[in-house]
């Protein structure tokens, strides 16, 4: 599938319809979404680092890159893979090696080591992988600052939109304030100049009342391939306890 494809399926989307883009963690996981009647998807680094056995940022980038190209093979919609804060990568390489998996688009994230990193640096990173990639990758940039934490002095919000801008001019598709309050979403649908990515946690509003306050976009992290573990773990004990 291409990107154009992707790309059309953040364009004109009514409030409380958001793209829902739930997260393969292997290539069965992605069939039954696809199965489902999702029309694209969108890989948590988190759930195919639990798949493959690592802790969640200690993957390899080949092994996560081969991991993305299984799930684009396995279905027939659009995939976009998320691949942390891009492996210390040049953006040209980046760029060919996430293109040779398949996938439509991307996330990139804008700390390291639990730390932001300079916004302006990552702008510029960002705009050196729209210049690679053109029109040949959605790019979604995840911005950190409530996961992170801000500067003692600094309001999150503040400090989440001028980022959010900054990727945006820089050439991002979408921008992804990932775990931001859905008191703040308006203020940020309003003021950044992008599609919002909002991430859906189990027991917080519907991805119907997130697209209600401003998102655009919903994803869900390692969220659905947890519950999916935690079905796994019911099983095995009853089993255990025949």
């Amino acid at each position: 599938m291409t990107v154009s494809v992707f790309r059309d399926l953040h364009l004109g989307r009514a409030p409380g319809d958001p793209l829902v883009l739930p997260g393969p963690w292997d290539a069965a996981s992605a069939r039954v979404f696809a199965d489902a009647g999702f029309p694209a998807l969108a890989t948590p680094s988190a759930g195919v680092a639990a798949s493959l056995g690592y802790e969640d940022g200690a993957t390899p980038a080949a092994e996560m890159f081969a991991a993305v190209a299984r799930i684009v093979r396995a279905v027939p919609v659009p995939v976009s893979a998320d691949i942390e804060a891009g492996y210390g990568l040049p953006p040209k390489e980046l760029v060919e090696r996430l293109l040779d998996t398949g996938a439509v688009g991307c996330n990139l994230e804008d700390s390291a080591d639990g730390v932001l990193k300079d916004p302006q640096r990552q702008a510029d990173r960002l705009a050196e992988v729209r210049a690679v990639a053109g029109d040949q990758l959605f790019v979604n940039a995840r911005v950190d600052t409530y996961v992170r934490g801000v500067p003692d002095g600094t309001d999150p919000e503040t400090e989440t939109i001028a980022r959010a801008r900054l990727y945006a001019a820089a050439g991002a598709d979408c921008v992804y304030p990932i775990a931001a309050p859905p008191e703040s979403l308006p203020r940020l649908a309003a003021a950044i100049p992008a599609p919002l990515n909002v991430f859906a946690l189990p027991d917080g509003p519907t991805p119907r009342r997130l697209g209600e306050l401003g998102a655009t976009r919903i994803t869900f992290g390692p969220g659905l391939q947890r519950q999916a573990m935690a079905a796994v773990r019911r099983i095995a004990d009853r089993l255990h306890a025949l």
